[in-house]
């Protein structure tokens, strides 16, 4: 993974994204209009941030990718494991703004779909052979649910992907040493995807560090990918304040940078 510039977005691009017909991406903090706290290319309307702030921060994303302002689509991301399905051409896609979900999946060239974090991990996956991608967004309560396999699986029966062909890239997020949590998630994660022994270390009494990058490898390579198409960004979100937001770190009181990934 490196650094890539597009426009006037610099935004970290998986190795895969350069070698098939797709685009993919993590935004950085940098190159939009947005002042502090939300300084600068805030992508989220979650946030106090002027609206028409965000809104001029995703014209400058989807401009410099030749795209009009309707064809980016997010969701409303709730920490779950729903999943949209994108499989029809010339759709509104405003009627999904404002859907409950943590995933979207599409085979439609096009569209740049994306998921928004702070310190959660963006998954981006690709399937070349079938030419379908999906944005997923990790949190400790989808990773605990198992959302990446759940993600694979649609995939695999919605359009006959193959999950060793699927490429993977796993985005910026918090590193495990600046993330503590405590026991309602190691009940969460002991009772679903059944790694924790493997992510989590405890620091004090009731107290562990999770390491949500590898839970999020664990659960890709679960699902049957190969790991040697698997990419994982190194950068904590919560340490580089020059480059992310980091919802832990600015107490809530800061944007959201953006995965995204688009057919070609």
């Amino acid at each position: 993974m490196k650094t890539s510039r597009q426009g006037k977005i610099s935004f970290l691009e998986p190795d895969w994204a350069r070698k098939a017909t797709v685009r993919a991406g993590f935004t950085t903090r940098n190159g939009g209009v947005s002042r502090a706290p939300y300084n600068s290319l805030n992508l989220g309307f979650n946030t106090e941030d002027p609206q028409y702030n965000v809104e001029g921060n995703r014209s400058t994303l989807v401009r410099a990718f030749d795209l009009p302002p309707h064809l980016l689509l997010t969701v409303r991301q709730v920490h779950g494991t729903d999943i949209l399905v994108i499989d029809e051409p010339n759709l509104d896609l405003s009627h999904f703004h404002t859907l409950e979900c943590d995933a979207v999946i599409t085979d439609q060239p096009g569209i740049l779909i994306g998921v928004l974090v702070a310190d959660c991990y963006p998954v981006l996956l690709f399937e070349p052979e079938r030419k379908v991608a999906a944005a997923v967004h990790v949190g400790w309560k989808g990773a605990a649910a198992g959302i990446l396999g759940k993600a694979v699986a649609a995939m695999e029966k919605g359009f006959n992907c193959s999950p060793l062909r699927i490429r993977a890239a796993v985005g910026p997020g918090i590193g495990a040493h600046k993330y503590e949590v405590d026991r309602p998630v190691r009940d969460a994660f002991r009772k679903g995807d059944g790694h924790w022994a493997e992510i989590a270390e405890e620091v004090a009494l009731g107290k562990w560090h999770l390491d949500l990058k590898k839970s999020c490898l664990l659960q890709l390579e679960a699902a049957g990918l190969d790991t040697r198409n698997v990419e994982a960004a190194g950068e904590c979100t919560c340490c580089h304040r020059e480059l992310f937001f980091s919802h832990r770190r600015d107490e809530g009181m800061t944007g959201r940078q953006m995965g995204f990934v688009m057919l070609g």
